[in-house]
């Protein structure tokens, strides 16, 4: 577990009344999911909580993988719709989502589901085909609104006859989720820690678009027909325009992180299906090197794969940090989390910090409806640490950014001030050191 499926195992662990009081003052985006969770571990009671937490996530995967397969059938055959689901398989990014226990992999299967169902009702034209995709759209931008941004890349996918009956269900769409972006915005503090857009996503979306405007080039007969949807006219906004426009919105606000548009790599399936299936239908060494291409593609993919099923792929291992705070706390007087958001590693094992009082809280994160708990004033924290002979501190590893906030800036100095580094253990994504008074290590 990491630090971000943590918080969803403490909000779905939470009583409904707690949960409700919690959501309305933060992580609103995801309280559907909060919620569905909530359900599992209510009716999976005394189960391993990783399968409850992260099994929705696989299952969603895999309904996006077959819905995809059939959404590419309708649209150019069953081998591309076949090859399409492979590819989407063993993209790294939903290989990552498929074993995590977050929104993203639902999401991502609604928006596949919501792409089917834009094709059946740009044939069939009736309205219960509308409501159908109206109802999944809504469900996925329920479930973390930065789903919404789909709804350009089906209305530029839609034949022209069919666009005006497409706005009027994306305008109904965004009227259902106005109240949840109304409060999630008033929350809006909680997405504070996503800096400006770096050089890695840049190139990622650049090179992912590339990719997707190659395989539309080799394609070129897959466009938008008169009356129907096309293949390269669905793929290729579905792939680029979520990113971009999020990508856009980061130049006022930073928002972009690659995971709220995950769904956007159906699009890039798609047309990489389309193209690898158009290559071989090829004759003589094109579709030899089709083959071999695609051998070696997936054999190079293999060590990601690998690597995204080991605690290393993630940011933090709170297994192993629990640990390693039990194996040298047992004689601190008090713990302190730098930040205090770090105190989300204690949630899951409350043992860890057994016998340590927390120097710096002042209510759990139950008791305050909060994600990480509140804290004291600085002048508390100070008087509460001079206190003790012996601390705790648990944060992040050396060079990482630090919060300028009164209560953390109080508790750096304190340490540094009045008290010495005895020991230090690393575990994944944190630094566990017991600091003492000078000469008392």
């Amino acid at each position: 577990m990491w630090r971000d499926e943590v918080v969803t195992y403490d909000m779905a662990r939470r009583s409904l009344p707690d949960l409700w009081a919690t959501l309305a003052e933060v992580d609103a985006v995801h309280g559907l999911y909060y919620l569905l969770q909530h359900g599992l571990f209510r009716l999976f009671d005394g189960a391993d909580p990783l399968l409850v937490l992260r099994l929705p996530s696989v299952l969603a995967t895999a309904a996006a993988t077959g819905t995809l397969v059939l959404l590419g059938r309708g649209l150019a055959g069953p081998r591309t719709g076949l090859v399409a689901g492979l590819v989407f398989a063993l993209l790294p990014p939903v290989q990552r989502y498929a074993q995590e226990g977050r929104s993203y992999a639902l999401v991502c299967a609604l928006v596949v589901w919501a792409s089917y169902l834009l094709v059946r009702a740009a044939r069939r034209r009736t309205g219960g085909a509308w409501a159908a995709y109206g109802v999944v759209v809504l469900a996925a931008c329920l479930l973390h609104e930065f789903a919404v941004l789909v709804l350009a890349a089906h209305l530029v996918a839609l034949p022209r006859t069919a666009r005006r009956t497409g706005l009027l269900v994306a305008l109904a769409v965004c009227t259902g989720l106005a109240p949840l972006v109304a409060l999630s915005m008033r929350q809006s503090d909680q997405v504070a820690w996503i800096g400006g857009v770096g050089a890695g996503a840049l190139i990622g979306f650049a090179g992912v678009t590339v990719l997707g405007v190659a395989c539309a080039a080799l394609l070129r007969g897959g466009g938008r027909s008169r009356e129907n949807v096309g293949l390269t006219a669905l793929a290729l906004p579905l792939l680029a325009l979520p990113p971009l426009l999020l990508l856009l919105v980061s130049l006022v606000k930073p928002l972009y992180v690659d995971r709220y548009v995950l769904y956007g790599h159906a699009g890039t399936a798609l047309l990489v299906g389309a193209a690898l299936d158009r290559l071989v239908r090829a004759v003589g060494r094109i579709r030899t090197l089709a083959v071999l291409a695609a051998g070696a593609a997936v054999l190079a993919l293999l060590p990601t794969t690998l690597q995204l099923r080991a605690p290393q792929s993630r940011t933090d291992d709170v297994t192993a940090i629990a640990a390693a705070v039990r194996s040298v706390g047992g004689d601190a007087d008090g713990v302190v989390f730098l930040p205090s958001r770090r105190r989300v590693w204690t949630l899951p094992d409350p043992r860890s910090v057994r016998g340590l009082r927390d120097l710096a809280l002042d209510r759990g994160p139950v008791a305050s409806h909060t994600l990480y708990g509140t804290e004291v004033p600085a002048a508390v924290i100070r008087a509460r640490m001079l206190a003790a002979a012996r601390i705790l501190a648990v944060g992040d590893p050396a060079g990482q950014p630090v919060d300028h906030v009164p209560q953390e800036a109080v508790k750096r100095r304190v340490l540094a001030t009045y008290f010495v580094a005895c020991r230090t253990l690393h575990a994944l994504g944190a630094r566990i050191t017991v600091y003492a008074r000078p000469g008392r290590c």
